[in-house]
C-alpha cells in the first residue's frame, strides 16, 4: 500500500508540475483558448454557423463585410463565416487522424527497428531515409495525386508523409533505452524481450512522441490546406480553408477578403499548435526548456 501511495503521489506531483509549466506563459493560455474555441465551433458547427454553408444565392455573390455577413460572401453567394466554421471541422479532422496514423505506424516501425536491429533495422530505416529525402508536402502531393481527392484520402496521404519522423525518433529512443542498466538487469532476471518493450521501452518513449504529435498537428493542417489549394484535397462543395483560399485567389483585386480571411485562420491554427507543442515539450522535458 505504501509503495502504491508513493507512486500515486509521485504521479500527481508530475501532473501538477506539467500543468504548472504548460500554463505558465500567458501566450500559451491564449493559444489553448483559441484552439478550444475552434474545437467548440467544429463540434457544434450546425448551431454556431449563422447560415447554411452550402446554400448558393447568386444574387448575393461577392458581398462585402457587413452586419448580415460578417466576412461577406463568396462568388456563389455562400456566407464566408459559415464556411470557415465548417472548415474548422475538416482542419481538425485531418490534423488528428493524420497524426494518429503517422504516430501509430511510425512508432511500430521505429520500435521494431530499434529492438530487432540488424537486417530488419537496415531495411526499415533505409525506406524511412528514402521517404525523408522528399519534403513532406511534396510527398503528400504525390500521394494525394495517386489516391485522389476526398477527406479520407487526404488524411491518409498526409499521415503517410509524416511517418518517417516518428519512426526515426522512436528508433533513436529505443536504441538509447535498450542499453540502459535496468533493461540489462531485466534480461539477466529472465524477462522476455516483449516484457521489456512493454514495461520499460515504450513508456519511456511516449513523452517525445507526444511532443512531436502536438507540433505536427499544425503541419498536418497546413499540408491539408496546401493540397486543397492545389485542387488535390477536399471535394467541393465541402468547406476547406485551403480550397477557400484557392477560390478567392481569382478575386484578390476585387474582393481580397475571400482569400485573406481563410488564410488568416490557417496561419492562426498552425501558430497555436506550434506554440502549444513547444510548451508541451518544455513541460515534459525540463532539459529542453527555453530552447527552440
Amino acid at each position: 500500500m505504501n509503495a502504491g501511495n508513493k507512486r500515486n503521489s509521485g504521479n500527481a506531483k508530475k501532473a501538477r508540475r506539467f500543468f504548472r509549466i504548460l500554463f505558465a506563459r500567458k501566450e500559451i493560455v491564449l493559444c489553448i483558448a483559441i484552439l478550444l474555441i475552434m474545437v467548440f465551433c467544429a463540434i457544434f458547427a450546425p448551431f454556431v454557423a449563422p447560415y447554411n454553408p452550402y446554400k448558393q444565392d447568386l444574387t448575393m455573390s461577392l458581398q462585402p463585410m457587413s452586419a448580415q455577413h460578417i466576412f461577406g460572401t463568396d462568388q456563389l453567394g455562400r456566407d464566408l463565416l459559415s464556411r470557415i466554421i465548417y472548415g474548422t471541422r475538416v482542419s481538425f479532422s485531418v490534423g488528428i487522424v493524420a497524426v494518429a496514423i503517422a504516430g501509430s505506424v511510425g512508432m511500430i516501425l521505429g520500435l521494431t527497428a530499434g529492438v530487432a536491429g540488424g537486417f530488419v533495422d537496415s531495411i526499415i530505416m533505409r525506406v524511412m531515409d528514402a521517404m525523408m529525402s522528399i519534403p513532406m508536402i511534396i510527398l503528400a502531393i504525390f500521394l494525394g495525386s495517386i489516391l485522389g481527392k476526398g477527406l479520407g484520402n487526404v488524411m491518409l496521404a498526409v499521415g503517410i508523409s509524416m511517418i518517417p519522423g516518428y519512426a526515426r525518433l522512436m528508433r533513436g529512443q529505443a536504441l538509447t533505452i535498450r542499453e540502459s542498466d535496468y533493461i540489462t538487469a531485466g534480461i539477466i532476471c529472465g524477462a522476455s524481450t516483449l516484457r521489456n518493450v512493454i514495461t520499460h521501452i515504450v513508456p519511456n518513449c511516449v513523452s517525445p512522441i507526444i511532443v512531436l504529435m502536438t507540433m505536427n498537428l499544425g503541419n498536418a493542417v497546413l499540408a491539408e490546406a496546401g493540397l486543397s489549394f492545389l485542387g488535390l484535397g477536399i471535394n467541393p462543395p465541402m468547406a476547406s480553408w485551403g480550397g477557400m483560399v484557392s477560390d478567392g485567389n481569382t478575386f484578390l483585386n476585387t474582393n481580397p477578403v475571400i482569400a485573406i480571411v481563410p488564410g488568416i485562420f490557417v496561419f492562426l491554427i498552425v501558430l497555436c499548435f506550434n506554440m502549444v507543442g513547444d510548451a508541451v515539450r518544455d513541460a515534459l522535458d525540463p532539459r529542453l526548456r527555453g530552447t527552440l
